[in-house]
């Protein structure tokens, strides 16, 4: 079958509010900083009546939908399955999607309220999530499809699906599909608490075969239980054939067939980071589905990462697709 989507991404539907706060505003909020936190409806209520005085931005994320936006971005083609809630949130979500070039199921619907991410950025570029699941919760196995994914290049799991054991199947499901199809399997650990809880969860995807492993220095220090960055990276490469790890404005780190390679990041002034490892996974993933090298697509992931980072918001605004050339140009050679 010919390809249809370069990337089959699986996660979270998460409407972002995005607010900008002071670090002392969190802390009144009793809000954790830099991390993402899962929060009931409840906490979710009591967060935005303290919120209501002040801007919010809002757009449909969640972390892999920000990478499929990122390779629609870049002009590749993405689908992205998911679950919204049936009301006017979910349906700002399809159409958000849409406008952003990416595919998803028309029955993605549930009933229930639409998950949303309420995303705090302080002065320091730095982002804090709490998160309410909302329908998003119940993503499991059913809403996989093993026609889309077999027309695909790439899946792409989400780690924050973790969380649950249906978001667990979910992965699995997809992870089985694309290995008997013959689909490339990436997966990103997402975040480092949700690596220390669920790390026995991300071992079984391991296991089953990840083809490319997506993760921030913090994340592979967590999953692979050395502190040491360099050491890190040489553990993840024993686990999987290839892996790509972004050290924030330092650029990113690749290991593919024993080998290491520094890709050195974009200098930008950054405003917030929210959005910018998923970003930088989605240029990886249109690159090597262009036939780039790990290292070129890399160096394609660095400059949307740092697009990202210069701007507020989750994703990627502008289309990319017409700059690659120079882009890679300005990285310099690649291997």
């Amino acid at each position: 079958m010919s390809d249809r989507f370069d990337v089959y991404g699986i996660g979270h539907a998460l409407v972002d509010l995005q607010y900008t706060v002071s670090k002392d505003t969190l802390q009144a909020l009793g809000v954790d900083k830099g991390v993402m936190t899962l929060i009931d409806q409840t906490r979710q209520t009591e967060l935005l009546e303290a919120l209501a005085s002040e801007s919010a931005n809002s757009a449909s994320g969640g972390s892999a939908a920000n990478t499929a936006i990122a390779v629609s971005r870049f002009g590749g083609s993405a689908f992205y399955a998911c679950q919204v809630g049936d009301d006017d949130w979910g349906r700002f979500y399809r159409e958000d999607l849409e406008r952003a070039g990416v595919g998803t199921s028309p029955d993605c619907r549930t009933p229930g309220k639409t998950g949303q991410c309420i995303v705090f950025v302080t002065p320091d570029a730095d982002r804090t999530l709490n998160t309410f699941l909302g329908a998003s919760s119940g993503m499991g196995p059913e809403r996989v499809s093993e026609v889309t994914i077999k027309s695909s290049r790439f899946i792409y799991l989400e780690g924050y699906l973790l969380t649950s054991e249906l978001g667990l199947k979910a992965c699995m499901k997809a992870q089985e599909i694309a290995r008997q199809s013959g689909t490339a399997i990436s997966l990103t650990l997402s975040d480092p608490s949700i690596v220390a809880a669920f790390r026995e969860r991300f071992e079984v995807l391991v296991s089953g075969g990840v083809d490319l492993l997506f993760c921030n220095q913090e994340e592979a220090c967590a999953y692979t239980g050395v502190a040491v960055l360099e050491s890190a990276v040489a553990a993840l490469a024993d686990l999987v054939p290839a892996a790509c790890v972004t050290c924030g404005s330092r650029g990113a780190v690749t290991c593919e067939g024993g080998r290491r390679f520094d890709v050195p990041g974009v200098s930008v002034e950054a405003v917030d980071t929210t959005g910018a490892g998923d970003s930088f996974a989605g240029g990886v993933l249109a690159g090597l589905t262009r036939g780039h090298s790990l290292n070129q697509a890399a160096a394609l992931g660095t400059y949307a990462g740092a697009r990202v980072v210069s701007a507020y918001g989750p994703r990627l605004g502008q289309s990319l697709g017409d700059q690659i050339d120079r882009i890679l140009a300005d990285a310099g050679p690649g291997e």
